[in-house]
């Protein structure tokens, strides 16, 4: 077990003490049923390489599968390779699960992960496999990789690398990716058609209203102990009516549940309440590549200088953000990554104080005495009072000079625009699908496709890199420190807070695990029977 799986087993494990999830045996002979959970926001589609979106990859998980998994404490388990072993410090060989089928029927081969391999590089899911260079059938059930360079979390990078049919794809012509809000993305096969290898399969899908699952009969793992016999995912993004609901016993389970909600959830009949750390930060990030600002044209962009983002930040008083729009249930952070994640410096998660006065002078030191126009874009139906967050932001900038006013949206259009990079400065939230720095360093703060502000530093590209390819332990953590020494002088995000995960759990439900890495899958519920 890695220095990582440990840290997310410890954090897990005093979560589940914590909340007695050990659940109740159901009885013998007693009815299986339907569970029937909701969260805020639908899923973005069901091709398993596309939209890099938490709670769309927890779906995907219940319908395809990756070679390695990740387990609720954070641990990662044999999935479609049976055993993996490294030959060299660049070349990894799998061998594959014999005798597994897609939910088609076709059979599972190393042809399938070369395809899957191909495929996946089109679109934001591609950092899965972002340091494999080449890949080789050995035979029908055995793989060979060649990175990069050599790479300590590649294990954990192919925990969301999904596997899908090459027949499949081939005769359906599914071999483009296209992402949610990209053309051709509501049609696509793939979004709108599965066939994966995992304990469930897709039996109905309706956009922002359901999504319907049944057990597959002929998963490789036999029969489940979940007592589901069908399963549906209501997204309701109105969070009095999803507590509504909840208490109107529609929903087994939802999640997050309001804040202000919590006591009311927690005294209702038949209602145990969940809680506990996870692995996102959330944070706001600035446009730093365009010279022109966007929301005064014809004027430089004020983001671009150091000194505005650092007045940003001592302007945000995170104090009050979590005692009255928190209510105190998450942690603050100095650092984009939560102490599970490989690469976190604990003694550099220290934030800027508040400090008005410090904003104003250095506002006035950056050329703005009288501040400047700024649009913040949030979700309003993503993250824990995502919304409110913002709106007091903006009041807190308002404070400092600057005239801020509040852009607020449904994630799959914040998503569409964020892509378009069409935003000043915008909060968002972020669960390393690796649980390692090189994640994050890559997905926001590099190459990858959610650095949406196009921040870029040559000095840390190049920790990040070296960092990516050590395996000496003690070097990662000097290049870790070293990585995060820089991003505090350039500040291209102000982090604010490790989000909390909050469910509500109806009597129905006779045991469910929290993951660290949040969201839900089916494997992990057990129904009352």
């Amino acid at each position: 077990m890695t220095s990582i799986t440990r840290r997310l087993g410890a954090a897990l494990g005093a979560v589940l003490a914590a909340a007695g999830l050990s659940g109740l045996a159901p009885p013998a002979g007693a009815q299986a049923a339907t569970f029937t959970w909701a969260t805020a926001n639908d899923i973005l589609g069901l091709d398993p390489h596309a939209n890099n979106h938490g709670v769309t990859n927890a779906m995907k998980s219940n319908i395809y599968e990756p070679l390695v998994r990740r387990e609720p404490d954070g641990s990662l388990a044999p999935a479609l390779a049976e055993r993996w072993e490294q030959l060299s410090p660049t070349t990894w060989r799998f061998h594959l699960r014999r005798n597994v089928r897609f939910h088609g029927g076709q059979p599972f081969t190393a042809a399938d992960v070369l395809m899957s391999l191909e495929r996946v590089r089109q679109n934001d899911m591609a950092y899965t496999v972002a340091s494999i260079t080449a890949a080789r059938a050995i035979d029908e059930h055995t793989v060979e990789f060649d990175t990069r360079g050599p790479n300590p979390v590649l294990l954990q990078d192919l925990t969301l690398f999904f596997i899908m049919s090459r027949d499949w794809v081939q005769a359906n012509n599914a071999m483009t990716v296209a992402r949610a809000g990209q053309p051709g993305a509501t049609t696509a096969f793939a979004q709108l058609n599965t066939n994966g290898t995992g304990p469930f399969r897709v039996v109905e899908r309706v956009a922002d209203e359901r999504t319907v699952l049944a057990p597959n009969p002929n998963y490789w793992g036999g029969a489940l102990d979940h007592g589901i016999t069908r399963a549906v995912f209501r997204p309701i993004a109105s969070a009095p009516t999803r507590v509504a609901a909840l208490l109107s016993r529609e929903l087994d389970l939802m999640y997050h549940v309001p804040l202000q909600d919590i006591p009311r959830v927690q005294n209702a009949p038949g209602v145990r309440l969940l809680q506990g750390p996870t692995a996102r930060t959330i944070y706001f990030a600035f446009d730093v590549a365009r010279e022109e600002s966007i929301d005064q044209p014809g004027s430089p962009n004020p983001l671009r200088d150091v000194r505005v983002r650092r007045a940003i930040y001592h302007a945000i008083d995170m104090d009050t953000i979590r005692r009255v729009v928190l209510r105190g249930t998450t942690t603050a952070a100095g650092l984009p990554i939560a102490p599970a994640v490989g690469g976190f410096v604990a003694e550099l998660n220290t934030r800027l104080p508040f400090d008005l006065d410090a904003a104003r002078r250095l506002l006035a030191e950056a050329g703005y005495p009288n501040g400047f126009r700024l649009t913040l874009s949030c979700p309003n139906n993503r993250y824990v009072n995502d919304e409110a967050i913002c709106t007091a932001a903006v009041t807190m900038l308002q404070r400092a000079g600057i005239q801020a006013r509040l852009d607020a949206m449904p994630f799959g259009r914040f998503l569409q625009r964020g892509a378009n990079r069409e935003y000043s400065m915008y909060l968002l939230g972020w669960t390393p699908g690796n649980f390692d720095m090189s994640n994050p360093a890559r997905e926001l703060l590099g190459e990858g496709s959610f650095n949406w502000g196009g921040f870029r530093d040559a000095e840390m590209d190049a920790l990040a890199a070296a960092y990516g390819q050590s395996t000496d332990q003690a070097e990662r953590a000097r290049l870790a420190r070293a990585y995060w020494t820089r991003f505090q002088e350039l500040l291209p995000m102000v982090p604010l807070h490790q989000e909390p995960q909050v469910f509500a759990v109806r009597e129905t439900v006779a045991d469910f695990t929290m993951r660290v890495n949040e969201d839900l899958e089916l494997r992990h519920v057990r129904m009352r029977r």
